[in-house]
């Protein structure tokens, strides 16, 4: 968690405070609801850009040589929304495969749609037919899970295989 992350968890909680003292509940559960989607977007941004992570690391222990890079004050455009976040970019020569992962943190950027609390991209140089768009949600249990937005309008659930399967694609 970066400093503004850190600060801006610690100003909620003192306006939830602040809300509760003046009688203000409507505002208090608004605030933590915030908070609460806040802890879901976070964890499931790392849970993403760990899992390609540790599968790049599973390549260079085999010998691939991929490079990373990670960029943690980056912002993309989803939609017609500006996504806040994260950036790690993994190199195989003159390949690249990009994962973006954030979402809107100030109502000038946007939104984020499908009852979502969080976007994603996987994209690789030069093939941009293999680019995919997440979308996070919470589960049936509450749980913040990734989904792809398929080109035909359905949401398939991210499995760790489907990241391995970009990762070869940046290896081949």
């Amino acid at each position: 968690m970066n400093e503004l992350d850190t600060e801006w968890k610690a100003r909620l909680a003192a306006a939830q405070q602040r809300a509760r003292a003046s009688g203000r509940g409507d505002v208090a559960e608004y605030l933590f609801l915030r908070a609460e989607n806040d802890m879901a977007r976070a964890t499931g941004v790392e849970w993403l850009l760990e899992a390609c992570t540790a599968l790049a690391g599973e390549a260079n222990r085999a010998g691939a040589g991929l490079t990373i890079a990670r960029n943690d004050s980056h912002r993309f455009s989803f939609g017609n929304s500006t996504m806040v976040g994260t950036a790690l970019t993994f190199r195989s020569g003159v390949r690249a495969l990009t994962v973006e992962a954030g979402w809107p943190r100030a109502p000038r950027d946007g939104i984020v749609r499908g009852n979502g609390l969080a976007n994603a991209r996987l994209s690789h140089f030069g093939i941009p037919k293999a680019t995919e768009d997440l979308l996070l949600v919470r589960n049936n249990e509450g749980v913040p899970q990734w989904f792809v937005l398929e080109n035909s309008g359905t949401r398939t659930a991210l499995l760790e295989e489907r990241i391995r399967r970009h990762v070869a694609k940046l290896l081949n």
